[in-house]
């Protein structure tokens, strides 16, 4: 049998394995490793392949950033900042009609500055926000709805675990990808807000009337509420963007930073801080396994000749760049109804990268676009991870996961017209960049 057949029949064996629930870092390696062993016939040889793929994947300076964004948001998760930052926010938009689902999305938006992880997001927002929202007259769906759409905020405004773990998969810029989510978040937190502004316009009574302006605290408190967070993302992402650190430089001045001010804030105890610690260790040991597997199975790919054979498909059919990123975009969404994020890029980027390289797609905008598109999977059923989250933090509330999907359903759409605007339009993504 030759290289290129195996190949293609690992892909299938994959996807088998994957759908069987086998874990998506041990389907890559194991599936892998045979494929290496079929095509060369030397099974020692397979296992120096997957030894070696294994060892390169992790053992670099560049993965450090991993572990410490993970640390820097699990520790201001657990500092209550992000309590602070909504207080804030929605003592600010109290006097608009919507105004505390305005308030959850703004205060996602900057709570993602610095933590990098959507189901943090989902999590801290649903036991601050949504018992404020509901004790103020909000409508259920709309209240839960905000919190899980906005939640995905987490993954596209840098830092962001998704664009780090495309940026090992494909070698690209952690600084440029970084900086090129800058676009696309501020504009799908915009395309938020104005559908809440909306919707309060036209359907009030899902809303609360505007709360008296007597309750609001003064603008002083509201800055001390806020410089905490953003302060810490301005060091962070202010010394990226200037390049007077590099994005592993930056994690470790913000890991720092974060539990510098937990300690300062004294929210948190020893028991606390074993919580912190363990749940860095449990992330990153995760995303390390998925690395090694998608390194493992893209090295195999190659081996095979797959990449190329698909790439030279792709060109031929004359599809074109933005139509291929509109097939790759509705596959990802596919696959989100299915699988989480993580397990979708490291199943589809090593396929998809050297395609969009030979039709001359940026890297940053690629990344941007496929972050984008599997996000959309963290709000639709029937796994929707964010929505779980969402109503698994509420479920003493009575609240349902029919309620969440129903709330989170106008966001996913938005999100949607959000990525074809990314797709037609790459300044969004790239303008930054000066691209």
């Amino acid at each position: 049998m030759d290289p290129l057949t195996i190949g293609y029949l690992s892909l299938i064996a994959i996807v088998v394995a994957i759908y069987s629930g086998v874990h998506v870092a041990i389907a890559l390696s194991t599936v892998s490793l045979f494929g290496v062993w079929a095509i060369t016939g030397k099974l020692k040889l397979a296992f120096s392949f997957v030894a070696l793929a294994a060892t390169e994947s992790i053992a670099s300076y560049t993965f450090g950033v991993v572990p410490l964004f993970v640390l820097m948001g699990i520790a201001v998760s657990e500092s209550g900042l992000g309590r602070d930052t909504f207080t804030a926010i929605s003592a600010m938009t109290r006097n608009v009609r919507g105004g505390l689902g305005i308030a959850t999305v703004l205060s996602n938006a900057v709570f993602a500055a610095i933590t990098g992880i959507s189901i943090a997001s989902a999590a801290v927002f649903a036991k601050v926000a949504v018992p404020e929202m509901m004790a103020a007259g909000y409508a259920r769906s709309i209240a839960v709805g905000v919190v899980a759409g906005s939640s995905v905020l987490g993954m596209l405004i840098p830092p962001s675990l998704l664009l780090i773990l495309f940026a090992v998969l494909t070698d690209s810029s952690i600084g440029d990808l970084f900086l090129g989510g800058v676009g696309p978040g501020l504009l799908l937190a915009l395309a938020y807000c104005a559908f809440l502004l909306i919707l309060g316009r036209f359907r009030p009574s899902l809303f609360e009337k505007p709360a008296a302006a007597a309750s609001a605290p003064s603008g002083r408190s509201h800055f001390r509420m806020l410089a905490p967070v953003l302060g810490l993302a301005a060091v962070v992402l202010g010394g990226i963007y200037t390049g007077f650190f590099t994005p592993t430089e930056a994690g470790a001045v913000g890991a720092l930073l974060a539990l510098a001010l937990t300690l300062a804030l004294r929210r948190v105890n020893a028991t606390g801080f074993w919580r912190i610690a363990v749940q860095t260790g449990h992330i990153t040991a995760a995303v390390s396994f998925l690395i090694i597997g998608a390194s493992i199975y893209g090295r195999m790919l190659s081996f095979s000749g797959v990449p190329a054979s698909l790439t030279e498909f792709a060109t031929a059919s004359g599809v074109g760049p933005i139509g291929f990123l509109f097939l790759f975009a509705g596959l990802l969404i596919v696959l989100g109804t299915i699988l989480d994020s993580s397990s979708i890029m490291l199943v589809t980027v090593p396929l998809a990268f050297p395609i969009t390289q030979q039709l001359g797609i940026d890297p940053i905008h690629l990344g941007l676009v496929t972050v984008l598109a599997v996000e959309i999977g963290l709000l639709t059923p029937p796994l929707g991870l964010s929505v779980f989250v969402v109503q698994s933090t509420l479920k003493d509330s009575g609240i349902g996961l029919g309620d969440v999907f129903k709330g989170a359903a106008p966001f996913a759409l938005i999100m949607a017209a959000v990525l074809v605007l990314v797709i037609l339009f790459p300044p969004i993504v790239l303008a930054i960049l000066g691209g």
